[in-house]
């Protein structure tokens, strides 16, 4: 990209007249010159800031892979493995198992000669070939009637009756295998409601409407509270955790997602702001004493109470932008740098080791710092062009200002315990996306927050590998399954 600015042209005849006419033409003349450069300093800013955006992708920005478009290939950060595609010949695989139990065994008699079509009804059997079929059952709802009996006291009078299990209160109703189904598909599986009632219909012949499927949402959003409670509650005091959030759709208007999250615990917050306000009212990290990974987004930085340590994923992504866009060779360097870092940590902590060696670690900071500084020489500060407000800094400048937080970018290094990248907090807005994908947003706050909630029990029990299904049915059947909730 060519650096030469475009200068306002004017000739000496012009420039004589000027003069001629006395002080102030002169400054007239200046003065529009002076404003004619701050226009083309603007333009050029705004060509510049153009270029960057077309050059993103989700290669070398946060920009997910479906804005890059069906033509192009973008390149991974991942190092090619040396293995071929597929499955590989050391791994054991799986297939269906021969069961010696079966529920029913299917019979095909030999009745007739296939040759000369002489009977054979009633000739022995010499050997049998077997073949199992794993097959689903017919699925149809079964309907179990409850009957209480009612039984007058002989001695005082009163009619007493009997006792119908909990959940069974109403004279015709679904029960909590339906009502777990109707959750799992709408909140677990993300289908939207008309979709939901489609596959209820023609897979298990229940005409159920969409008001019965936002009943029983309903039902579990309420059931879930103390969990979802002690999940928040627990979050607030865990060692190391992520923090994210990204942009979702509420009646019509930008709101956003948050996510607090470790490797077992999961909790969803939708608010209309993005920054301090909605992360206050969230009630995490204003209470988090621990070790809290992030993006560079300024409002997590403001909390003083916690140590901050930032994505390096993120980095990766920028530091491979700056090297396409702006051709430094500092930004390459450093990707392999931090590559390097990561894999020495991986390995140590593959062999067991809690920390790197002091030398190693040393060496490492040098180098880095060497490169933070080839960095900066390549970027220096623009000039003071304006008179007021503050001066807009150029991509390469802004990372190398993130990356100068070096506690906050080697702490992986230097802690074993702290992530290299947020992909934790990534992953859970993930399928978050997804919905929104689906189904392009909420109607109502009401349904965003029922839905975080249901999402944020959901999550933690697949994270804990705790079926998800049975855990929705039990919860209908009063009998709801708690989490592991651990602090780490």
């Amino acid at each position: 990209m060519s650096q030469r600015k475009a200068t306002p042209k004017i000739s000496r005849e012009e420039i004589r007249a000027v003069y001629v006419q006395g002080e102030e033409a002169v400054i007239a003349l200046v003065e529009r010159l002076l404003k004619r450069i701050e226009e083309l300093e603007l333009l050029e800013e705004r060509v510049e800031a153009l270029e960057n955006q077309l050059s993103k992708n989700s290669h070398n920005s946060s920009k997910p892979p479906s804005g890059d478009g069906f033509g192009k290939r973008t390149r991974s950060l991942r190092t090619k493995s040396e293995r071929r595609s597929g499955g590989q010949g050391e791994h054991p695989g799986t297939t269906l198992e021969w069961r010696e139990e079966v529920d029913w065994v299917v019979e095909h008699p030999v009745e007739q000669c296939c040759g000369c079509g002489a009977s054979l009804k009633h000739e022995a059997v010499e050997r049998m070939i077997v073949r199992q079929v794993h097959d689903l059952p017919p699925l149809q709802l079964q309907v179990s009637e409850h009957q209480a009996e009612v039984k007058c006291c002989p001695v005082c009078g009163m009619e007493n009756q009997g006792r119908f299990p909990k959940g069974v209160c109403h004279p015709v109703q679904y029960g909590a295998g339906v009502k777990g189904m109707m959750v799992y598909l709408m909140e677990g599986q993300l289908l939207p409601s008309g979709r939901t009632v489609a596959v209820l219909d023609e897979v298990f012949g229940a005409a159920v409407s969409e008001g019965t499927l936002y009943n029983a949402r309903a039902q579990c959003f309420e059931a879930i509270e103390p969990i979802t409670t002690a999940i928040h509650t627990h979050l607030q005091k865990a060692t190391v955790e992520h923090f994210d959030e990204t942009g979702m759709r509420v009646n019509g208007k930008l709101w956003w997602l948050h996510v607090a999250c470790t490797d077992g615990l999961t909790y969803y917050f939708v608010h209309p702001k993005r920054g301090k306000a909605a992360i206050d009212e969230m009630n995490i990290l204003p209470q988090f004493q621990g070790k809290a990974v992030h993006d560079s987004w300024v409002s997590y930085g403001t909390y003083e109470g916690c140590r901050h340590y930032l994505c390096n994923a993120h980095h990766l992504r920028e530091l491979t932008f700056i090297f396409e866009r702006y051709q430094q060779p500092w930004a390459f360097q450093m990707i392999l740098l931090l590559c390097t870092m990561k894999h020495q940590v991986d390995e140590a902590k593959a062999t067991g080791q809690s920390a790197l060696a002091s030398e190693q670690i040393l060496e490492f900071e040098q180098r880095y710092q060497v490169l933070i500084e080839q960095g900066g020489a390549a970027n220096p500060p623009p000039l003071p062009v304006k008179t007021r407000g503050r001066i807009k800094q150029s991509p390469p400048r802004n990372l190398l200002h993130r990356l100068n937080q070096q506690a906050a970018v080697l702490g992986f290094m230097h802690d074993f315990t702290v992530p290299f990248d947020n992909n934790q907090a990534e992953r859970d807005l993930r399928m978050m996306k997804l919905k929104q994908k689906i189904s392009g947003g909420f109607r109502s706050h009401e349904g965003a927050n029922m839905f975080c909630r249901i999402r944020s029990y959901l999550s933690t029990l697949r994270k804990q590998g705790i079926p998800v299904l049975d855990a929705v049915v039990s919860l209908f059947m009063g009998d709801p399954v708690f989490p592991e909730l651990k602090a780490e």
